[in-house]
């Protein structure tokens, strides 16, 4: 298959690790990118949502990215998040994403404005034209208030050759077959949600956009794989072995589950968030333990 960009198949949407202090935690950075590099990753996506950007800093969000283009040392790629519900701002978020060296940047629906499928679509008509870095869309409308219909992704896709994908955060395959349907035969979907990967590959998706990549890359990876090689058993098999990991880590707001398991496993120094976000008790990572029994983490 043909794209306008390559991204892979595995995106994982990559943690922000903080200090106890809540200051960013450069080291532990450093140390999960090369996690990340070595268990299934093809992209890292930095200062997304699961990254905490609501809670960062511009500055930080761009030290953040220059420390993981360090790391990476360009063995992956990486797409920053680089959306805002102001077009003024995201326009000039993904100028400054461009000027450091993101291979390309993801872009939400305007939050909380709630604009219509017109508002949508110049929104994002202004930040592909103020860029030539390839744009990801980011669908999630339990997030933003409003859904951007499969028309528009269409429309948007046909009008600007750099919007290459849609990150599809709208559990409803019906939503996402109409999008594989309507947009050119060059632009790709991800699933955003891990339980939704094997179904969204069904109707024609790239990949997976991923949290839980974090710990089971590795078996993103080889369901992705066994499933674009025709062995679909083995792709059902793996999806219903990760299918407790995948439900468990979003039992609490994400990412406190999945920073939690990163401490544990010791990829990480720290596992606090910020608020108004808040740390797992002990009592409660028990709990998650035994909600993920089943998937491969020990």
């Amino acid at each position: 298959m043909n794209v306008r960009y390559d991204a892979g198949e595995v995106i994982t949407a990559m943690i922000t690790p903080f200090k106890s202090d809540l200051s960013v935690d450069f080291d532990s950075l450093e140390k999960l990118v090369v996690h990340l590099i070595n268990n299934g990753t093809d992209t890292i996506l930095v200062t997304g949502t699961t990254g905490e950007s609501p809670t960062l800093t511009h500055e930080e969000e761009l030290d953040i990215l220059k420390c993981v283009r360090g790391a990476a040392s360009g063995k992956v790629k990486i797409v920053m998040g680089a959306g805002s519900n102001s077009t003024l701002t995201a326009v000039e978020v993904a100028q400054k994403t461009e000027e450091i060296g993101a291979d390309a940047l993801l872009s939400v629906v305007p939050y909380y404005n709630k604009p219509n499928q017109k508002g949508i679509f110049e929104h994002f008509s202004a930040i592909a034209k103020s860029t030539s870095l390839p744009v990801m869309l980011y669908n999630i409308p339990g997030r933003t208030g409003v859904m951007m219909n499969p028309q528009t992704i269409a429309d948007l896709a046909r009008a600007h050759k750099n919007i290459f994908a849609v990150k599809q955060s709208a559990p409803d395959i019906d939503l996402v077959t109409e999008i594989a349907y309507d947009t050119p035969e060059d632009f790709v979907i991800y699933s955003g949600d891990d339980s939704m990967t094997l179904p969204i590959l069904a109707v024609g998706g790239m990949g997976v956009v991923s949290v839980a990549s974090h710990l089971v890359g590795k078996d993103i990876k080889d369901m992705i794989t066994a499933f674009k090689m025709g062995n679909n058993q083995l792709a059902k098999e793996i999806h219903f072995k990760n299918y407790d990991f995948f439900s468990g880590i979003f039992t609490h707001p994400n990412p406190i589950p999945i920073k939690a398991l990163l401490k544990e496993e010791g990829i990480i120094a720290c596992d606090e968030v910020r608020p108004p976000l808040f740390k797992l008790t002990k009592e409660e990572i028990a709990k998650l333990r035994v909600a993920i029994s089943d998937s491969m983490i020990p």
